[in-house]
């Protein structure tokens, strides 16, 4: 399991588009991944993704992230692969795996078998 540093990782989220996060949240919240995965090239970080959660009866998929340069390549694909081979090989059955798709992302979250929720259920999130 490679963990992202605390600046690369806050710096990738950025520039894929997704929220800013904090220093101090990225010092406590990356060692305690229940996996992750980072993809580099010569060093650099390019992609990430990570799943958190309690490892036993909920986890959920989290930062996948590709920098611009680099999408439109299949590195999202290759990071959710490596994560759901890890999910599916340590979960136990009956884990619930959420994640919360941005824009059009749940068309690939789909072939990895998730399914959107509504209107029976509503994704909920408060930030802090």
């Amino acid at each position: 399991m490679a963990v992202p540093g605390e600046d690369e990782y806050r710096a990738l989220r950025v520039a894929a588009g997704l929220s800013a996060m904090s220093s101090e949240g990225a010092r406590l919240g990356l060692p305690a991944s229940w996996c992750s995965v980072c993809l580099r090239h010569g060093g650099e970080l390019v992609g990430m993704g990570r799943v958190v959660g309690d490892g036993g009866l909920f986890l959920f998929v989290v930062d996948i992230a590709v920098t611009p340069a680099w999408q439109g390549r299949g590195l999202g694909r290759r990071i959710m692969q490596a994560l759901m081979d890890e999910v599916h090989s340590r979960a136990p059955a009956r884990t619930m795996v959420g994640l919360i798709a941005d824009g059009t992302a749940h068309k690939l979250y789909e072939k990895f078998g998730f399914r959107l929720v509504g209107p029976g259920a509503q994704g909920m999130l408060l930030r802090l």
